[in-house]
């Protein structure tokens, strides 16, 4: 296996290209957040990711795998999909059951909703780490690290409780061990693979300057927008020169409608130290070239364009109008 993930990492990141070898998504991992409603109903939501991208769900109503990408399923057989299905369906199933059977001795209240991660992934020097890990109402609650079950200190005596239970359940054990020692490792090296034109693909982002509400008296809020770009890593700063701004905010990066990203960083200054302000954006499809806007001289080309053409496209419209009714009156005549 090992030989493997270094032969994979030589063909997806070549000699000499290790800074962008960062950059990609190198990790497999299911979520699975469920949700319970009373001691009758339950609903969990399970999906794949590789990195920050969505590979596929679980619908649990038809225990069926949902591929997000004409390359999540890799190069696994649809007899391998169908028995992930059953595999899938029969956990769903036990796990629902098991917590609702076990509610009172937890002594716990309904509604409350436990979310789990768990996957591998391809570190450096080609080897794999596993991971699984679980929480409840958000809380970190317990994690799973060669075989032994290690509760959080947020769980308190429900999740030292719950590893001394679990450990308790061989074949949970036997079917965890298998998925992420064997399973997972193989398909994070196949998708990998399969994936690389989407995986390595790289989106310049554009970016824009605006000014938001007033914070206060005497005070401008200066917006940098940056919109469009992939992959999601991506470092926005406002500037003063060379001197990043301590003061800067920066919001959550968002999903476009077409798999791209956008960043909006603002900065609360006093409106007479704006000027010499700069918002200075570094992505990797800009190959170190710097995208850097200064405050007062953020019009685009394009606005620039626009307000050359209009004028000039209206005085063409007046100049046919006034030829079109001279040539008319002329004709009269």
């Amino acid at each position: 296996m090992l030989l493997v993930a270094l032969a994979l990492l030589a063909f997806l990141f070549p000699a000499g290209d290790t800074q962008n070898a960062l950059q990609w998504p190198t990790s497999v991992h299911g979520i699975q957040i469920s949700s319970f409603f009373n001691h009758t109903m339950a609903q969990s939501r399970c999906s794949g990711w590789l990195g920050n991208m969505e590979l596929g769900s679980f619908d649990s109503d038809t225990g069926t795998i949902i591929f997000k990408k004409p390359w999540s399923k890799a190069n696994f057989s649809n007899e391998e999909v169908l028995e992930l299905e059953e595999l899938f369906q029969v956990y769903m199933l036990g796990f629902i059951r098991e917590v609702q059977e076990r509610m009172s001795d937890f002594q716990m209240e309904y509604p409350f909703e436990i979310q789990g991660i768990a996957g591998c992934e391809l570190i450096s020097g080609g080897t794999i780490d596993f991971f699984l890990r679980g929480a409840l109402e958000g809380l970190d609650f317990l994690s799973i690290k060669n075989s032994t079950c290690w509760p959080a200190p947020e769980g308190g005596t429900k999740a030292k409780k719950f590893c001394t239970l679990i450990l308790q359940y061989k074949g949970i054990w036997d079917i965890m061990e298998n998925l992420l020692t064997k399973t997972c490792p193989r398909y994070v090296l196949s998708v990998l693979e399969s994936g690389k034109p989407d995986i390595q693909k790289q989106v310049k982002p554009d970016a824009w300057l605006s000014q938001g509400p007033s914070p206060g008296p005497g005070l401008l809020q200066l917006v940098c927008h940056v919109s469009g770009f992939y992959p999601k890593p991506v470092w926005v700063m406002w500037m003063r020169g060379e001197q990043e701004q301590p003061e800067t905010q920066k919001g959550d990066v968002l999903p476009n409608a077409d798999e791209t990203w956008y960043l909006q960083v603002t900065l609360d200054v006093a409106a007479e130290e704006a000027a010499g302000l700069s918002c200075r954006v570094k992505h990797s499809s800009l190959e170190g070239q710097d995208i850097i806007l200064y405050w007062g001289h953020s019009i685009s080309i394009g606005w620039i364009i626009l307000a050359v053409l209009v004028p000039c496209l209206i005085v063409l419209v007046l100049f046919v109008l006034w030829f079109y009714r001279r040539w008319s009156y002329e004709d009269i005549l």
